[in-house]
């Protein structure tokens, strides 16, 4: 509104000096607050107003803490040049506040020459209206580009709004489907419950059935034997009517008189009719006898089927009861372990109890104690002078010689911080390293919810209230454990205050004599099952002695009575799971929880001053160690399989001979009377059991015999090179070139690191500076896959002419590529899924899938692949049988007309077979490699793959962790 219509105010030549100025300060405030001096500065710097000491003290000065009070210095030093000053700020405000400028003056801005006073030359402000403006337009670009930078940020939130809020339907959507699977899973668990039930009600059936069966077999049984009776009666009355019939016969033939014989006639007639009665009724009598047995077998026949159904569902139930008896059986050994822990917790929380109560007792005594004696201290300062009187009564008004005294004020913040930190006596580390491993540690101070039981109450009842001899005795023995302190005046000039020296805080203020404080030494920090225990000593390695390995710990095996070690409580039986201490003023932290016996010895060694141990209670473990290494079932407690990098023959130092490429079982790192060397044993081929044993040198001395076979091989081919003949394909493979990403240490020692920037050390200060990448050993951990490991021929063009003839066996398959779409390529190749493209760019290409497709099968899948697939395979557990095909220019010529099949020449083939051969080295795993002479033609070949493939498929798979 200002610009639209502004009236025209005085002119600013015809002003004064005073004039402008008033006109200035009038409008102070707002040009404080609306200029930024930085805008300004080049204009009166351009007509000479400011220096360059002005504007370092304007833009530079720490007292000028925001804009306005920078601008109000700016108008003071303008001030100071009069009405120069004055008219070249209007003159800046024209320019650069136009708006500002109006309110302040009155006129409209504008940038006709004849409206600047002359302070500038007309080429020098048209040179700065230009610079000006440019500014301003490349200010105005910037705002413009920070505008849609700042609309594309505003609708990229928007969208990402839009995803929030689709995902929030969707969680509402799973959340739902979620409720919707619990009450289905609830409704399918009361099925479960009925399903149960009914198996009891089937059960209980099963068992009738069984009874109902025994009794009817008993039945049968009966019948059975009845029928036999009746059969034998029956015999028995045909014999009798027979002898009858011939006796009777016999009469008459011997009888003369007629009477008799009708006499002896009728009676035989009427024993006839009664044993044909008879016979008749037995008869019926075994006729309704075999019709129940036969009805009774029919019953039998549907009880069988009966209890074959039962029995499958008894065997069902066998099963769940099983499963429940072993569910509550694993519960109620959590209970019993539960209650063990819960009365080791009463235990231990009614021993800190009572040694609370004995250590209050303890106060309590030596606290009257004290009062007695500062009291004959006063005493006695009474009688030497009026003044030391003064002062003593003084300390009485001072309540000490009151029971409320500022000595319990002292004594209250010691008793405050025994209640609330964990800590342990450290000649009591014994015990707690006797206990079990399970036994969590104890503190001064009960942790549970529960208040004291009756029986902890009457305990410390009888503490408090014990034998006044006894007590005495105690308390004479707890005066060594306090000291003499000198007067606190003296004290407070030597060291300055601090809250955890109150006591002497206490006595400083009351001037109060010198008097007796506790001496306890530094606690213990007890972290879960892990003891840190500080101490002081020369060198630790000379206190204690220690055993173990990587395999079952490093612990500590022997203290010297009298030192630093023992008197901080240092045990045997403790394993030694970390050390810290300071070298060549660094922090150092050595890990040694699974570290070898050998590094853990020179860890310790190195350890001397000031240090902390962490040490885990593991007697148990440490008695078991101590009685394998008596029976000689193990060396040491070290167990850990390298691959062998160098060719060894056996020396005078070491007895074992090994080849490069050799899997040896390190079982100790520190013999007896040796130095340097390490017990180690070969390892067969297809299973893990050890073979020829001896000794072989350590890492680092294995290292400098690295460095000088290499060497020795440089030298040999340079003189093989100078005589013109050099044939190193038909000889021994002696070393294998491995280094790791790990300047400046042992790729097999990991524990050393300083805590300050977390950078490794290395090992012992003789090891190799100049090539310490070179290693010797590497570290291996063993596979066991599965039947049908794939198969990888080398080199690339020779494994493309025997691919298809391998996949025309009987168990081999070729792995055939996979035609993906451009998502689908992208998602598989951020997976790692991909193992090679058949053409680069293209869709087809050869996956992890395909590869297991044809393994499951049990089948031996054909790698129509390079070298750069192994490390992919092997990320899933896939392990191929790699096999190196040496070839000369003979057996090359030899195939000549299968690669001219290919589009192939014998050159090539020798290129790609020595530019693939150095990188067999660099594979985390074995392979197996044939001589040029092992083959004449490809029939033999193919014969020989055949049981090369065999041999490698039962061999255990070593395989070497990524060395970067």
């Amino acid at each position: 509104m200002a610009g639209e219509c502004v009236p025209e105010g005085p002119n600013l030549k015809e002003m004064s000096e005073e004039e402008l100025w008033e006109l200035i300060n009038d409008n102070r405030h707002r040009i404080s607050l609306g200029v930024r001096p930085c805008i300004l500065i080049p204009y009166l710097r351009q007509v000479k107003v400011l220096t360059e000491v002005d504007e370092d003290e304007i833009l530079s000065c720490h007292n000028l803490t925001n804009r306005c009070m920078r601008t109000s210095y700016m108008l003071d030093l303008l001030r100071t040049q009069g009405r120069n000053g004055a008219i070249a700020l209007l003159e800046g405000l024209m320019i650069h506040y136009p708006t500002l400028y109006t309110q302040v003056t009155g006129r409209k801005p504008s940038t006709e020459p004849s409206r600047f006073s002359g302070l500038i030359k007309y080429s020098e402000l048209t040179e700065y209206l230009i610079r000006a403006v440019t500014g301003m337009q490349t200010e105005l670009q910037e705002a413009r580009n920070e505008a849609g930078k700042m609309s594309a940020r505003c609708s990229s939130l928007e969208s990402e709004v839009g995803q929030l809020m689709e995902q929030e339907e969707k969680s509402r959507n799973l959340q739902a489907e979620n409720g919707r699977l619990q009450r289905h899973l609830s409704s399918l668990q009361r099925e479960v419950t009925k399903l149960k039930d009914e198996k009891c009600d089937l059960y209980i059936r099963y068992t009738v059935a069984i009874e109902e069966k025994s009794a009817l077999n008993g039945r049968l049984h009966d019948l059975n034997l009845q029928v036999y009776q009746l059969q034998t009666e029956l015999q028995n009355i045909q014999m009798e009517k027979e002898f009858h019939k011939q006796r009777s016969l016999r009469n008459l033939s011997s009888s003369h008189t007629p009477q008799l014989q009708e006499a002896h006639k009728d009676i035989l007639e009427q024993d006839l009719a009664e044993a044909i009665d008879s016979q008749v009724e037995l008869a019926e009598h075994l006729k309704s006898y075999r019709e129940e047995n036969e009805k009774l077998l029919r019953e039998k026949q549907g009880l069988l089927d009966q209890t074959e159904t039962l029995s499958l569902q008894v065997q069902q139930l066998s099963l769940d009861c099983k499963m429940h008896q072993q569910k509550s059986t694993v519960v109620q050994s959590q209970m019993k372990e539960l209650q063990v822990e819960r009365d080791q917790a009463y235990q231990s929380r009614d021993d800190a109890q009572a040694m609370i109560a004995r250590i209050l007792a303890e106060k309590d005594t030596l606290r009257s104690q004290l009062v007695e004696l500062q009291e004959a201290v006063f005493a006695l300062q009474a009688k030497r002078s009026p003044r030391i009187k003064l002062q003593s009564s003084d300390v009485k008004e001072r309540s000490w010689d009151s029971e409320t005294s500022s000595s319990e004020e002292c004594l209250l913040p010691v008793r405050r911080r025994l209640r609330r930190m964990d800590a342990l006596n450290p000649m009591s580390l014994s015990s707690c390293l006797s206990e079990s491993e399970n036994a969590l540690p104890t503190s001064v101070r009960s942790k549970g919810v529960e208040p004291p039981s009756p029986e902890s109450l009457r305990r410390r009842q009888e503490i408090l209230y014990e034998d006044s001899s006894l007590e005495a005795a105690e308390t004479d023995s707890l005066l060594d454990e306090f000291v003499f302190l000198p007067d606190a005046g003296g004290e407070d000039e030597q060291k300055p205050r601090s809250p955890s020296t109150r006591s002497s805080v206490c006595l400083s203020r009351s001037s109060a004599p010198p008097f007796l404080v506790r001496s306890r030494p530094k606690a213990i920090r007890v972290n879960g099952r892990v003891l840190s225990i500080s101490l002081q000593c020369e060198a630790l390695l000379s206190q204690i002695t220690v055993v173990g390995g990587n395999k079952s710990g490093v612990f500590v095996h022997q203290v010297t009575e009298g030192s630093a070690a023992h008197t901080v409580g240092i045990s045997p039986g403790a394993q030694i799971v970390e050390v810290r201490h300071e070298q060549n003023n660094k922090a150092l932290k050595m890990v040694l929880e699974d570290s070898t016996l050998e590094e853990a010895t020179w860890a310790l060694s190195q350890v001397s001053g000031f240090c902390q141990l962490s040490l885990r209670p593991r007697q148990n473990d440490y008695e078991a160690l101590l009685q394998q290494l008596q029976n000689s079932k193990m060396s040491s407690g070290d167990s850990f399989y390298i691959r062998v990098n160098l060719s060894l023959s056996a020396g005078a130092s070491w007895t074992l001979a090994v080849s490069c490429n050799d899997i040896l079982h390190v079982t100790n790192t520190r013999p007896a009377g040796t130095e340097d060397l390490w017990h180690a044993s070969q390892v067969h081929p297809c299973k893990l059991l050890d073979l020829q044993s001896g000794t072989v040198p350590n890492y680092y001395r294995a290292q400098r015999l690295l460095i000088q076979t290499i060497e020795d091989m440089s030298f040999q081919t340079k003189k093989c090179q100078k005589v013109g003949r050099l044939n190193t394909q038909s000889e021994q493979k002696v070393v294998r070139i491995v280094s790791t990403g790990r300047q400046g240490r042992n790729p097999l020692w990991v524990s050393v690191e300083e805590e300050n920037n977390k950078s490794t050390e290395s090992g012992p200060p003789s090891a190799s500076k100049s090539c310490v990448t070179l290693m010797p050993f590497t570290l291996v951990t063993p596979h066991f896959p599965p039947v049908c490991r794939p198969i990888l021929l080398l080199p690339t063009i020779l494994g493309r002419m025997l691919d298809k003839k391998l996949a025309s066996w009987q168990g081999f398959q070729l792995c055939e590529p996979e035609v993906l779409t451009s998502s689908e390529h992208a998602a598989r190749l951020q997976r790692s899924e991909i193992l090679e493209e058949v053409e680069p760019g293209g869709n087809q290409c050869f996956t992890l899938q395909s590869v297991d497709k044809v393994m499951k099968k049990g089948l031996h899948c054909v790698l129509p692949l390079g070298l750069d697939c192994v490390r992919r395979l092997h990320r899933y557990e896939i392990f191929p049988i790699i096999i190196f095909i040496g070839v000369s220019a003979r057996s090359a010529r030899k195939l000549r007309s299968k690669l001219q099949r290919k589009g192939q020449t014998e050159e090539q083939l020798l290129s790609c077979l020595k530019s693939e051969e150095p990188l067999l080295d660099k594979l985390p795993c074995l392979y197996h490699s044939m001589a040029p002479d092992s083959w004449c033609d490809l029939n033999s070949l193919l014969t020989s793959l055949r049981t090369i493939i065999w041999e490698e498929q039962r061999k255990i798979v070593w395989v070497e962790p990524d060395l970067w």
